[in-house]
């Protein structure tokens, strides 16, 4: 069974709502290939590696987190931004790329599906355009939750621990969300798991007593994009497939 691409189109955007958003690049349908979808491929970056497997699994539609243009980039075609925009175009495939909107979508989301993942449910948002998911936890401390998040993940993780306290309730917002810091400390976090640090937030977890967890921008971001694809793919009844590729970010 196919559909068209408008109708996939349609699906994705009413599922993700990207209107709602201020995002630094263009989401939706970035890379216009065949009119008709029958298979989709999902992952978490359109990166050459991921384009390549689409191929190989003859598919149709790429979705995608993280996508081929972004605000501010260099707007020449050349180099791997080439080779990535001629492999999509040579076997006319179809590329939709949600960023903010995939991040923050209560159930499909990047957030949601972390927060299933490690076992939380949200009972509050916070953060800019509120991204930023928080609920409640039981665990003694800041290291027995760096090692229950390292066992879900499958990867080492960064632990900048505080003064020792029991953790009863955690904040996370995936990716490069270190800049959420600040928002989960006044939302009432005792620690806070995003995918990356930057210097400043060693010291403010240190000064605050609030537990900060680096866990990997890659790792935080793999489970939105086959959670809104499936979802998609089932409701309209056409093939998916997710695709890892490994990335150790």
């Amino acid at each position: 069974m196919s559909i068209s691409r408008t109708t996939l189109v349609q699906a994705f955007d009413s599922l993700l709502q990207p209107e709602r958003f201020k995002d630094y690049g263009p989401n939706g349908l970035q890379v216009e290939g065949k009119a008709d979808i029958a298979c989709i491929v999902s992952g978490v970056t359109a990166s050459r590696a991921l384009i390549e497997a689409a191929i190989a699994r003859r598919a149709d539609a790429i979705f995608v987190h993280h996508g081929l243009f972004w605000r501010g980039q260099d707007g020449r075609i050349t180099g791997w931004m080439r080779e990535r925009l001629r492999l999509l175009l040579a076997h006319d495939i179809n590329l939709f790329a949600y960023h903010l909107p995939l991040d923050a979508h209560p159930e499909v989301g990047n957030n949601a599906q972390l927060g299933r993942v490690l076992g939380w449910t949200a009972d509050q948002r916070f953060g800019e355009q509120d991204l930023g998911f928080a609920g409640p936890a039981a665990l003694d401390g800041a290291q027995a939750l760096a090692d229950h998040v390292a066992r879900a993940l499958g990867r080492p993780v960064t632990l900048v621990q505080p003064a020792a306290r029991r953790i009863r309730r955690v904040a996370w917002c995936t990716g490069g969300a270190q800049g959420y810091f600040e928002s989960a400390i006044a939302a009432g976090a005792d620690a806070f798991i995003t995918g990356e640090i930057s210097e400043p937030q060693a010291h403010l977890a240190r000064e605050t007593g609030v537990a900060f967890i680096a866990a990997g921008h890659h790792a935080t971001e793999r489970y939105g994009a086959p959670a809104a694809a499936a979802r998609v793919a089932q409701q309209l009844g056409v093939e998916h497939h997710f695709i890892e590729i490994d990335n150790p970010a």
